[in-house]
This record gives C-alpha cells, structure tokens and sequence, in this order.
C-alpha cells in the first residue's frame, strides 16, 4: 500500500504551515519564492493554527492547567509572528487584492475588513504586553488585560480567514 500526498489546497496550506514550523522564521522567505500564489492559503492555515491555540490556551487555563495555558498561548504567538511574515511577504509579492463580490457582499466585506485591520493593527501590541505581564507572573495585571486581549486576537484570527475566503473563494 503506498500513501500520496494530498493535492487539495487544504493539505498543501497545512504541508506549508509544517515546513514553516520546521524551517523557522527564516523559512517565510524560502516559501515566499517557492510557492508565491500559494501564501494566502498559508496565511489561512497560520490564522486556523492561531485561532486554534488561542481557543485551547484559554480552555487550559480554566481547567488550571498554567504551564499547557503558557505554551499553547505563546505557540500562538509564534504562529501570528510566522503569518505577519508571510501576510506581508504575500502583498509584497502581490500588491493589493481586491474582492470580486459586488452589492450588499461588497459592503459587509468592507465592514469586516476595516474592523479585522483597526484591531489588527492592535493585537501585536496587546499580545505582547499580555505575554509580557504572564512570564513575569505579574497575575493581576495579565488577567486584566487578557480579558481584553484574547477576544481581539480571536476576532482578527477568524475575520482573517472570513476575509480569504471572501476573495479568494467567492462564487462568481
């Protein structure tokens, strides 16, 4: 019995996300040449993974489980560092992509695509601070803006993959 590897562009986008996890930061760039078209699948595979972690890291803590809870959140950490790095990769490469829907799609594309990059653009700095607070067990100060920051960072995870699946995978 020989097994094959997929062709869906599911398996590809998780094969993409395991390499980049083996190669490290540095392998954003290797990818990048290797499969350009190929990095909004990569970034939608990196936002799951994210949102993923973020999900069970918050589960793991309230069970009381903190070291599973620390590693899984700064797992997700990693991942959201990785997708930056391919996210802007990507638009270097491509430029600006646009959403083939028109009417009433086009608008509640455009409300979820303002609001996924206003709170985009303040998840690193909340995600750094709440780490930050959570590895110097400063416990007060990290539950209290965790409460803040761990829906922002699940809603731009999602909206991220919503929005790939908008442009990419709109019917028409």
């Amino acid at each position: 019995m020989s097994v094959q590897a997929s062709d869906s562009p599911a398996a590809q986008g998780w094969g993409w996300l395991v390499a980049l996890l083996v190669l490290g930061a540095g392998g954003v760039g290797v990818v990048a040449f290797a499969a350009a078209e190929r990095l909004p699948l990569l970034n939608a595979a990196l936002n799951t993974a994210a949102t993923v972690l973020l999900v069970c890291g918050y589960v793991a803590i309230r069970r009381g489980q903190e070291r599973r809870h620390r590693n899984l959140m700064l797992a997700a950490l990693v991942v959201s560092v990785l997708f930056l790095g391919s996210y802007l990769l990507h638009h270097w490469h491509a430029g600006h992509v646009r959403f083939p829907g028109q009417g009433a799609a086009r608008a509640v594309y455009l409300v979820i695509l303002a609001s996924h990059v206003v709170l985009a653009a303040v998840v690193p700095v909340l995600a750094l601070a709440v780490v930050y607070l959570g590895l110097r067990d400063r416990r007060r100060a990290h539950r209290r803006l965790a409460r803040w920051t761990l829906p922002i960072w699940l809603y731009v995870s999602i909206t991220g993959v919503v929005i790939y699946l908008m442009v990419y995978h709109w019917p028409g």
